[in-house]
This record gives structure tokens, C-alpha cells and sequence, in this order.
């Protein structure tokens, strides 16, 4: 049970995809060992915003009410939490500088959990608030390039950055006017619902026009194209 609360405290829908997504742009570049390594050292990251969040948050969510927080419900305590955080932090930082990303990619990879507790701390009260994840999001993949000595695609950061923008904004949206109502001044709290909701979706779609016209993109359309010549029956 203790465990279900600590997976739920690090956001564990978000973090799995980040680290899933990892694991498929890993196996890509790489091979499946060191794919499945380099997924547990991002899901690592991924678990110290995850909690850094939750913890920061507490006074908020208590206000709120908000008991689907393990921490509001009880399920884990303060203490508890900060403790396993403090623990795991020296982990995963040293698992990514020496596990396969290397110093190179491992940093670039820390400079994105590096944002998104910037994030928790500070740029989710300043207009900035996308900042730290374009930063991330584009770290991600760029982390895994620069491991096996590759310079990452423009096209792959500029979508890793707009999705991951496009994401905070969907984020916030649910819990939009308790944020305006804790003074949490992050650029969707000022620009509202429906421009918020506009700019997600923009930034969604340019993605997918990004992806589609990439080498990535176009690979598979010549896929389905010479699958439809092949005469079936």
C-alpha cells in the first residue's frame, strides 16, 4: 500500500510515459539492454519531481482538499517523502552519470530534472513557467544522441519542446482557478482557459506537422506507400 502511495506522489502516469518514451527512442538509437538501463535512470529523474512536487505542494493541496494526493490522504507522511527524496536524489544522479548516457548525455539529462525542480520551486509563480519544460523535454532526447556520440535533429527538439510546453499547459488546466486563488502566477494562470486550451492545441498540431514532414515521418509514409502497391490476396 505504502508503495502504490509513493508510485502515486511522483506522478507515476506522467513518469512512466517519460520513461517509456525513453526506453522507445533508446531501443531505436541503441540496443535493448542498454535502452532498458537508460529508462531506469530517467524514471529515477523522474521520481525526484515527481516527489520534490508533491513535498513543495503539501500546504496547497491541504488547502485545496486535493485527498487524491497521498500525502493530503494520509496514505505517506511529510516526513516520509522528504526522506526518501533526500535518499534518492545522490542515486540518480550518480546512476546517470555513469550508467549508459554517460557524463555527457547523464548531465544533459540532469539539467532536465534540474528544471523541472526549478519548476516546483519557482517558475510555476513566473510568467516563464513553460521554460523549464521546453528545456527538459528537448533534454530528454538530446541526452540520448549525445550518448552514442550523435548531435540530435533540430526537428527532434524543437517537438520534444513544443509537446512538452503544450503539456504544461494541459497540466494546469484541471486545477486553474485553486492555482489563481494561491497566487500561482505560472503563464496558463495568466492567460486563462480557453487561450491556454488554444496553445495546447497549436503547438499539438505543429508538433505533429514537425513529425510528420521529419526523416522519421517520412520513412513511414514511404512504408504505408509501398505497402498499398503489394498486390494482397
Amino acid at each position: 500500500m505504502r508503495l502504490k502511495a509513493y508510485a502515486k506522489a511522483a506522478h507515476f502516469g506522467p513518469t512512466m510515459l517519460i520513461t517509456a518514451i525513453s526506453f522507445l527512442l533508446s531501443a531505436k538509437l541503441w540496443w535493448v539492454g542498454a535502452a532498458s538501463l537508460i529508462a531506469f535512470t530517467v524514471f529515477l529523474g523522474q521520481l525526484v519531481i515527481g516527489w520534490s512536487n508533491d513535498i513543495y505542494d503539501y500546504s496547497d493541496d491541504v488547502k485545496h482538499g486535493r485527498t487524491n494526493k497521498p500525502l493530503v490522504a494520509g496514505a505517506i507522511s511529510l516526513q516520509q517523502l522528504r526522506r526518501a527524496t533526500f535518499l534518492l536524489v545522490p542515486i540518480a544522479v550518480i546512476a546517470n552519470l555513469i550508467g549508459p548516457l554517460g557524463l555527457k548525455g547523464g548531465s544533459l539529462y540532469l539539467l532536465g530534472v534540474g528544471c523541472g525542480i526549478a519548476y516546483n520551486f519557482y517558475f510555476k509563480f513566473s510568467p516563464l513557467s513553460p521554460l523549464p519544460y521546453a528545456v527538459a523535454c528537448a533534454a530528454l532526447p538530446a541526452s540520448i544522441f549525445y550518448a552514442i556520440d550523435r548531435t540530435p535533429p533540430l526537428w527532434v527538439l524543437s517537438v520534444g519542446a513544443m509537446l512538452g510546453v503544450a503539456f504544461h499547459f494541459v497540466n494546469v488546466l484541471k486545477d486553474l482557478a485553486q492555482d489563481i486563488e494561491s497566487d500561482i502566477g505560472g503563464l496558463p494562470q495568466r492567460l486563462g482557459k480557453r487561450i491556454s486550451t488554444v496553445i495546447a492545441l497549436a503547438l499539438t498540431l505543429l508538433s505533429a506537422l514537425i513529425l510528420i514532414n521529419s526523416p522519421v515521418g517520412r520513412d513511414l509514409t514511404s512504408i504505408d506507400s509501398n505497402f498499398a502497391r503489394v498486390p494482397h490476396g
